[in-house]
C-alpha cells in the first residue's frame, strides 16, 4: 500500500511539473518574439527616419540657354566678340572646318541633335557640345572646367567628349587615317625625290603617352625606365605632318623593334597589295620603297636609317639631309601634342579603349587641319609636280 501511494504521489508532481514548465517556456517565447519585434520597430523607424534625412541630388540651374547665347555671340556670330585668329587659337581649327565638323555630327549622330526635354526646353546645342569637347582635347583641363562658360555638368561634359571622339572616328576616320592612294603616294614620291631620297615616302617612329591611371596590376607591363606607365604610338608622318599610319596600344616597356613587331605597318607588302612603285638610284631601277628611320629599326629594305659615325664629306652631307628629313615624324608628334593637350598630359581615364579613341580622334582632327591649312605652310607647290610628271624617276604603276 505504501509503495501505491508513493507511485501516485510521483505521477501527480511529474503533471504539475510539466504544466509549469509549458507555461514558463510559453511566457518567455512571448517575451523574446515581442522583443525581437520591437528592435526590428525600432531598427526600422531608424532607417526610414536616416532615409527622410538623406540628401537628395543637388539640382543646379544652369540656365543652359544662357550659355549658347554667349557662345554664338562671342565666336559664330556676323560681328563675333573674338576675331578669326583667337577662334583659331582656341579652337585649334579654323571657323569653316570647325562648322563643317558640327554640322556632321548634329546631322548624322543621334547624341549631337538638338530637342526639347519634357518640360519643352530646348536641349543643350551641337555647337555647346562639340565646343566643349574641343576645350577638354585642346587644352586637357577637367571636365568641369567649361562649367561656367557652356554652362555644361561635369558629367555631360565627360559624355559629350566620349561621343564626339566616337563621331570622329566613325565620321572622317575612313577618309583622315588612311592608306596613300596612288595620287598620294606619287606627290610623296617627287617630294622624297626632291629632298635627295628618291623612293621616300615618309619617316616612321614611336612617342609614348603617360597613363596615370592604369591599373596597378598592369604597372609593371606599362612602366619602363622613368618608373610611369606609357602606351606607345607608332607613327607615319610625311613632309606636311600628315599622319599616314598610326597604331597605338603597345605597353610603354617595348622599344620600337617589339612595336614593329607588333605593328600593321607592313601587312599590305607581306599580303602582296601594295601598289608598285619604281624609282632611280645611282642608275639603279628600284621597286621597293622605304622610310627613313633613326638607327634602332632593322636595316631592312624599308628602312633607310642615318650614318652614326660619318666619316669623308659624302657621309656627312647624307647623314645630314637624312636626320634633316626624318624629323618630319618628330615635328608631327610635337604639333599634335601642341595641338591637343590632353595628350601632352598623363592620361586620366582608367578604360584603355576610351584612350585609345582619344589617340585615334585627335589624330584624325589633326589630319583634318593639315589638309585644311598646309597650304599655308609647306614649302613646296605641288601643282609643280602635277605639271611635270615625267621629270623625276619616281612614278605608281596605275595599272
Amino acid at each position: 500500500m505504501a509503495s501505491s501511494s508513493h507511485n501516485t504521489f510521483d505521477g501527480s508532481n511529474n503533471d504539475n511539473f510539466d504544466q509549469y514548465f509549458d507555461q514558463q517556456f510559453d511566457q518567455y517565447f512571448d517575451q523574446i518574439v515581442d522583443q525581437t519585434f520591437d528592435n526590428l520597430s525600432i531598427h526600422n523607424g531608424v532607417q526610414e527616419e536616416k532615409r527622410k534625412k538623406r540628401k537628395k541630388r543637388v539640382y543646379i540651374e544652369r540656365n543652359r540657354e544662357e550659355g549658347d547665347v554667349r557662345l554664338w555671340n562671342d565666336y559664330f556670330s556676323e560681328t563675333p566678340t573674338y576675331p578669326h585668329n583667337l577662334f583659331r587659337r582656341r579652337f585649334r581649327m579654323n571657323k569653316s572646318l570647325f562648322t563643317r565638323i558640327v554640322d556632321r555630327l548634329s546631322n548624322e549622330v543621334q547624341f549631337f541633335r538638338e530637342n526639347r526635354d519634357a518640360l519643352g526646353r530646348q536641349s543643350l546645342s551641337p555647337l555647346q557640345k562639340c565646343t566643349a569637347a574641343i576645350r577638354v582635347l585642346a587644352y586637357g583641363n577637367a571636365a568641369d572646367a567649361v562649367d561656367e562658360y557652356l554652362r555644361l555638368g561635369e558629367t555631360t561634359t565627360r559624355s559629350c567628349l566620349e561621343n564626339f571622339v566616337e563621331g570622329i572616328i566613325n565620321l572622317f576616320g575612313d577618309e583622315y587615317l588612311r592608306r596613300p592612294t596612288l595620287a598620294d603616294l606619287q606627290r610623296l614620291l617627287d617630294i622624297g625625290e626632291y629632298q635627295g631620297f628618291p623612293g621616300m615616302i615618309g619617316s616612321i617612329d614611336c612617342m609614348h603617352w603617360e597613363w596615370k591611371n592604369c591599373p596597378t596590376a598592369w604597372k609593371g607591363q606599362y612602366s619602363r625606365g622613368s618608373g610611369k606607365p606609357t602606351i606607345v604610338l607608332e607613327a607615319v608622318a610625311s613632309y606636311d605632318l600628315w599622319i599616314w599610319h598610326a597604331f597605338f596600344g603597345p605597353p610603354g616597356t617595348l622599344n620600337d623593334i617589339n612595336v614593329l613587331d607588333r605593328s600593321p605597318v607592313f601587312d599590305d607588302i607581306i599580303n602582296g597589295q601594295a601598289p608598285q612603285v619604281t624609282y632611280t638610284v645611282n642608275g639603279r631601277e628600284c621597286h621597293m620603297a622605304y622610310y627613313l628611320t633613326d638607327g634602332i629599326y632593322p636595316r631592312w629594305a624599308t628602312f633607310i636609317q642615318s650614318i652614326p659615325i660619318p666619316q669623308g664629306p659624302k657621309a656627312v652631307l647624307f647623314a645630314q639631309h637624312q636626320e634633316a628629313a626624318r624629323k618630319d615624324v618628330e615635328r608631327a608628334f610635337g604639333v599634335l601634342q601642341a595641338r591637343f593637350a590632353i595628350i601632352k598630359n598623363p592620361a586620366l581615364f582608367w578604360d584603355k579603349v576610351k584612350i585609345g579613341k582619344i589617340m585615334r580622334a585627335c589624330i584624325i582632327l589633326h589630319n583634318m587641319i593639315v589638309e585644311d591649312e598646309r597650304d599655308g605652310y609647306t614649302q613646296f607647290d605641288v601643282s609643280e609636280f602635277q605639271q611635270a610628271e615625267d621629270n623625276g624617276s619616281s612614278h605608281v604603276d596605275l595599272a
